[in-house]
């Protein structure tokens, strides 16, 4: 009889790409994931994993598999959310992945908030990006994912997934001090060509959105530098190496050397919690996006500064 356990290490390294990926998708070690896998194979007498330069590839055999496996893993999925929809009461494990700055900013009031009311559930974060999360949530890797879109860029939620709005981060554009849109009220976006730009790389969302505003403004943005995290950019920013448009959520204090400056109009990315149709019942879902929606006031009403 084919393990249950085994299945969901083969498809956390079908849905995540790599063994590393999925053992901390998992909580568990890397080898723990390859002894898991295998003791598939021998067990079903099928090469699985073949390696492909660092990384490995699913043979035919493990694709066939990993269908049948999220099948059974939606299985169960189905029994525990009636079995918690009984008791009335959240508990059990809840895996729930966050873009970085809600995962700094909004996740650990949550899950703190969370732990209180609800000894019994098991709630936990991975930070992943907005467009990965939602896929992960599809499925079935993650239970929940806090993601977000743009006024200009709007998420696509793929069919069988629910959503609820969370709330509205701002953006602020920052830039060093002396620059000539220090000491202005506000500035339009028809205003923002001729600058050096500090973002995120390509393939994020808010890189995304840089590209897109601009160019409707009919500016091709010079970018400069790039980083993953905001508070390098913030840094980057205070060196006088360009600005930078950077939301509120999980931004941390504006330092010495840096001026908020507000756009007209100001950019807006909304907030949303989204979760697998089948898993609607839970009641540790239900929960989650309800602790989401009271702590997201008191987030969006005290911004660092």
């Amino acid at each position: 009889m084919l393990d249950l356990q085994r299945l969901r290490a083969l498809h956390a390294v079908s849905v995540h790409g790599t063994v590393g990926a999925a053992a901390l998708a998992l909580g568990y070690t890397p080898s723990a994931v390859s002894q898991q896998i295998a003791k598939l194979e021998r067990e079903t007498r099928t090469v699985l994993l073949e390696r492909e330069g660092r990384g490995v590839r699913l043979t035919d055999e493990a694709r066939q598999l990993v269908v049948a496996a999220q099948e059974l893993l939606a299985i169960v999925e189905r029994a525990e959310t009636e079995l918690e929809e009984r008791r009335g009461r959240p508990s059990g494990r809840l895996t729930v992945a966050a873009f970085a700055s809600a995962a700094r900013g909004l996740m650990p009031g949550v899950l703190a908030e969370l732990g209180r009311r609800h000894p019994a559930l098991d709630a936990r974060l991975s930070e992943v990006d907005p467009h990965l999360s939602v896929d992960l949530v599809a499925k079935g890797a993650v239970d929940l994912a806090v993601a977000h879109d743009w006024d200009i860029a709007p998420l696509p939620a793929p069919p069988g997934l629910e959503q609820a709005v969370i709330g509205d981060d701002l953006c602020d554009l920052l830039v060093p001090e002396g620059h000539p849109f220090a000491g202005r009220t506000a500035v339009r976006r028809e205003e923002l060509g001729g600058e050096r730009w500090i973002c995120q790389p390509p393939g994020r969302v808010c890189h995304d959105w840089l590209l897109r505003t601009l160019r409707a403004a009919g500016h091709e943005p010079d970018i400069v530098h790039q980083a993953d995290e905001n508070p390098t950019l913030v840094a980057l920013v205070a060196a006088g190496l360009g600005v930078a448009l950077i939301p509120r959520l999980g931004r941390g204090p504006v330092p010495a050397g840096v001026v908020e400056v507000p756009l007209d109009p100001m950019p807006v990315r909304r907030l949303y919690a989204l979760w697998r149709t089948g898993a609607a019942r839970r009641p540790a879902i239900a929960e989650c996006v309800r602790v989401l929606g009271e702590q997201w006031p008191d987030v969006a009403a005290h911004p660092p500064r």
